[in-house]
């Protein structure tokens, strides 16, 4: 974390007061794993990072401002994945290893934050604006940097003009993150994640260059 953190009351908080907000932080992840997000409370949280609710509402306002804040530097490591799309290029082989590099980002980020990123979706799903822009921080990152791309590609004539690249990218943004959410659901259906990569893969690729990949 950069700057300074502070508790609930304003204060800056010192080294140890920080090694304790961020136990408290570290503790929440773990039993989000474990349990509903609703049946979290912080006498729960407290125990476990062997403290007292009364140190935990020093750090936060209640369970949901500690979700926030785990959400929040989850978002903004998910907006790194646009690193994948830096300076790329997605002309023959090059171009399919990109789509491929690009999906392997999603589904472990997925994979990593599956936790989080359950609540998150939960309370953008009930409206909260909160949530909601924390999903479009990680989503747009990616969004806007593949958009780039598609224009980049129909600035050299290699993909047609017609094409509105910010509604393609979407789209495949859009998917990326519904079959990174569905995972374990594709096991169901017999589909091992060695499948899953290279046909994720194999549509990204095609919707960014309207062509089959060079393998």
């Amino acid at each position: 974390m950069t700057g300074q953190v502070r508790t609930v009351d304003g204060r800056v908080a010192g080294r140890r007061g920080q090694a304790t907000r961020q136990k408290l932080l570290d503790c929440l992840s773990e039993m989000l794993s474990s349990s509903p997000y609703r049946d979290v409370k912080v006498i729960d949280v407290a125990r476990k990072a062997g403290t007292s609710p009364a140190t935990f509402y020093q750090y936060f306002p209640d369970v949901e401002g500690a979700v926030l804040e785990i959400a929040e530097q989850m978002a903004t490591e998910g907006a790194g994945l646009t690193e994948v799309l830096a300076d790329r290029s997605w002309v023959g082989k090059a171009g399919w290893a990109t789509a491929q590099e690009l999906v392997d980002g999603f589904l472990d980020f997925w994979r990593k934050n599956d936790a989080i990123l359950r609540v998150v979706d939960l309370g953008a799903a009930e409206g909260d604006k909160r949530f909601y822009k924390l999903r479009m921080k990680i989503l747009n990152s990616v969004t806007n940097s593949l958009t780039d791309t598609v224009k980049e590609l129909q600035a050299k004539g290699k993909v047609d003009k017609e094409v509105n690249a910010a509604a393609i990218s979407g789209s495949l943004v859009a998917m990326l993150a519904s079959v990174a959410s569905h995972q374990r659901g594709f096991q169901t259906w017999g589909v091992k994640q060695a499948e899953l990569k290279p046909s994720l893969a194999l549509l990204v690729h095609l919707g960014v260059t309207g062509k089959k990949p060079t393998k």
